[in-house]
């Protein structure tokens, strides 16, 4: 039995087949990345509007919101107000911290023409997509924008994020 378990021979043309796959595996995926032929892009929906904010955390607990080209405030939350938001914007200054780079530089909220949000750190290159987080939450942050309170936005699974339904 010991002469069994030492004498594994294996076919030469089964070694072969093994090695010829591996070579083609790595051969397709590396003429996908260098030619792109084969390789599946998506053309991102158009921005309808951006907003440049700044976040700060205050003496009293609250995340002071400014626009970034006046300084101007958006928003204060409260603490116990918009745990969304600040769960976001403490991972992304997390994400900051670790990089070496202070807050000073501002987060990009965009909204598309589909309905989707986005928060972009440009910095270290962090995109959220926010409508994956839920209609409340997206709201959260769809408030912050100038032209109202994000009730009217669609979520990417096209439901109303007011969760009523529509009147008639």
């Amino acid at each position: 039995m010991s002469e069994a378990a030492h004498n594994l021979n294996v076919p030469k043309g089964v070694l072969i087949a093994a090695a010829a796959v591996v070579l083609f595996t790595i051969a397709a995926a590396a003429t996908t990345s260098l030619t792109g032929i084969g390789h599946s892009k998506m053309t991102p929906p158009a921005m309808v509007e951006s907003l440049d904010l700044n976040f700060e955390d205050s003496p009293d607990g609250a995340v002071l919101v400014y626009r970034s080209a006046d300084r101007q405030l958006v928003a204060s939350l409260q603490p116990g107000q918009s745990g969304f938001v600040r769960v976001v914007m403490h991972g992304m200054a997390r994400e900051r911290q670790k990089s070496g780079i202070g807050s000073t530089p501002s987060f990009q909220l965009a909204r598309y023409v589909n309905g989707q949000y986005t928060l972009t750190d440009p910095v270290t290159k962090k995109v959220i997509d926010l409508n994956a987080f839920g209609a409340d939450n997206l709201r959260a942050f769809a408030q912050l924008m100038p032209a109202g309170d994000g009730a009217d936005q669609t979520t990417s699974n096209n439901q109303n994020p007011t969760g009523k339904g529509a009147s008639k």
